[in-house]
């Protein structure tokens, strides 16, 4: 019996891969839109923060606009000529309308005899050299959304600090520049966008790429050293809205919340002066700051740009990396900035941003007084099934921490005075929960979510000796608390000499201050019963052992230390008000 047409056939195979490539190119256009709109594709494909490869000019600038309703256009200029700076201008918020800033750049080395180098860069309506005293001369290019563009040809100007080595774009009215070497357009770029967006900045570098050596922090001659925990600042892109702000009426009842609370931070830097910022997580309200880069750089800009500047420690929280960049990316622009203490830690353990922050004794010593411990407490539980709610600190942290602090415990020996060690995380420990096993020195206005699984962390703290752990994360709680049934940690050389395996000994410890920050930020909640923002404080005295904290508050009473009280003495836990 005579079969029919094969399943093999030649024009069964060529039907086969045309369906084939149709699915394909259509599947194609759908991620490219959904991309466009959403960004659906991995982080590092878009690669947000900029690279500024050293050794190159910028010779050309320009700004390019594309169409998501015709999804063949294309925003991407010929990448053999054009480098994309990867930050749609209008923040993936337009329906119509994405645009991209574009630079030409070149190797110096490279540059023709008259070769013209851009030495300048401007926004505005208007030609830059109308109506301004001797710039008659100047040849102003134009370029689109408003950009102006001053090159030059002359020998040797490309090596000069005038030619523009590197350029970015940065977000919102309020919009600073920490980098140094790096100059922000006050102007934003002419976009038809809607009101409430943030407005898109140009930013350049002049000159090569400058450096702060940032060294240790050390004790101050006086024999004394202030940690300023900022916990929680939830900024965002721009100038972000205010929630729950206390009182409602405050300023005529208008409140933005970041400008609000840059504000706080910035009078408590001045009043306080502050020897070390810790930022104990959630700096970034990722689910409001679509350009993370944009929302850090406020942060940091209070700390460098002043006559002397705080070096600055940050961990991260749960709310960071809800946005568009990684912590591993944001880490990595945090490292670059100056006087930034940050680290990501060992790649080896759980989490980013478990490292420690020496701090060394006063004068030329070489020795640590004190040490701050640093630890990830992640995000959401990753079997909220069995522990619903937060994660916890994993045994690859917990180990490490426990090698850590004895290894640098043998070297603390040689530190003539009281070696002190204290910890930071971002969510609190289980621990915090025991208000009847616990002495309460603050308020206690919700209930604290920590993790559902307790990993023994603070069991571990107490045993190595630290003292006291801070966190955040739970806005309107701002106490400390400490076990009633004390139990110090017996001395470490006695019960290290029988302890070779790496981990602590099961000594029933548990002196251990467990402290919270208490919430800065207006874009993070408040209420509870009309909570003001605050600011804890730890103030370490190296001649006696002694750590004192206290609060100050955003309104009301804010000259008044809050809750002040010694934690430890001679380098011992004291009950509350011993």
């Amino acid at each position: 019996m005579r079969s029919s047409a094969s399943s093999g056939s030649p024009s069964h195979a060529i039907r086969t891969t045309i369906q084939f490539a149709t699915a394909t190119l259509i599947v194609f256009i759908l991620v490219v839109v959904l991309d466009n709109r959403f960004r659906v594709l991995p982080q590092a494909i878009h690669q947000h923060l900029p690279a500024h490869h050293e050794g190159l000019v910028i010779t050309d600038l320009t700004v390019s606009f594309c169409s998501s309703y015709n999804v063949f256009s294309s925003c991407k200029l010929d990448p053999a000529e054009w480098h994309r700076i990867e930050k749609d201008l209008y923040l993936n918020t337009g329906w119509v309308h994405q645009a991209y800033v574009h630079v030409k750049r070149k190797k110096e080395e490279e540059l023709s005899g008259d070769e013209q180098v851009i030495i300048d860069v401007k926004c505005g309506r208007l030609d830059p050299a109308v109506g301004e005293k001797n710039k008659g001369n100047e040849k102003w290019e134009s370029r689109p959304a408003g950009v102006w563009i001053l090159r030059s040809s002359k020998r040797h100007e490309s090596d000069s600090k005038e030619a523009v080595t590197a350029v970015d774009v940065l977000f919102g009215a309020d919009a600073v520049e920490p980098r140094l070497g790096w100059r922000i357009r006050d102007t934003p770029l002419l976009l038809e966008s809607p009101a409430d967006s943030a407005q898109a900045h140009i930013s350049i570098r002049r000159g090569r790429l400058k450096k702060v050596d940032t060294q240790s922090p050390r004790i101050r001659k006086d024999g004394k050293f202030k940690i300023m925990q900022v916990a929680d600042l939830h900024l965002s892109t721009g100038v972000g809205k205010c929630r729950d702000a206390e009182p409602p009426e405050h300023d005529g009842g208008t409140c933005e919340a970041d400008t609000r609370t840059l504000q706080f931070v910035s009078k408590l830097l001045d009043t306080e002066a502050p020897d070390l910022v810790v930022l104990s997580g959630d700096q970034v309200n990722g689910e409001t700051a679509p350009d993370v880069q944009s929302s850090i750089f406020k942060f940091v800009d209070l700390f460098v740009n002043r006559k002397d500047p705080i070096p600055y420690a940050a961990i991260f929280g749960n709310h960071d990396d809800n946005g568009p960049l990684s912590r591993h990316m944001q880490m990595s622009l945090l490292e670059s900035l100056p006087y930034s203490l940050s680290q990501p830690g060992p790649s080896t353990i759980d989490g980013v941003g478990n490292y420690v922050v020496e701090v060394l004794a006063s004068g030329t010593s070489a020795n640590s007084a004190l040490s701050l411990y640093m630890l990830d407490t992640h995000g959401l539980s990753p079997d909220e099934k069995h522990y619903k709610g937060y994660d916890w600190l994993k045994d690859s942290q917990i180990r490490w921490f426990q090698e850590t602090v004895q290894q640098n415990r043998r070297k603390h020996k040689q530190y003539a005075k009281i070696h002190l060690d204290m910890a930071f995380i971002h969510i609190p420990l289980p621990e915090y929960k025991e208000e009847k096993k616990n002495q309460i020195l603050g308020d206690w206005k919700e209930p604290p979510t920590a993790p559902g699984f307790n990993s023994g962390f603070r069991d571990v703290l107490a045993e190595e000796g630290v003292s006291v752990v801070s966190c955040g994360h739970d806005h309107v709680n701002d106490y400390c608390a400490l076990p009633k049934d004390l139990r110090e940690a017996p001395p470490h050389d006695d019960h290290e000499k029988e302890n070779t395996s790496g981990k602590s000994s099961d000594t029933g410890a548990n002196a251990l201050w467990m402290c919270y920050g208490g919430g800065v930020g207006f874009g993070g909640y408040g209420g509870y019963g009309g909570y003001h923002r605050r600011v804890r404080f730890f103030e370490v005295d190296t001649g006696t052992g002694k750590i004192t904290t206290w609060k100050r508050l955003e309104y009301g009473d804010t000259e008044r230390r809050l809750h002040e009280q010694v934690l430890v003495d001679g380098g011992k836990v004291l009950p509350l008000n011993g």
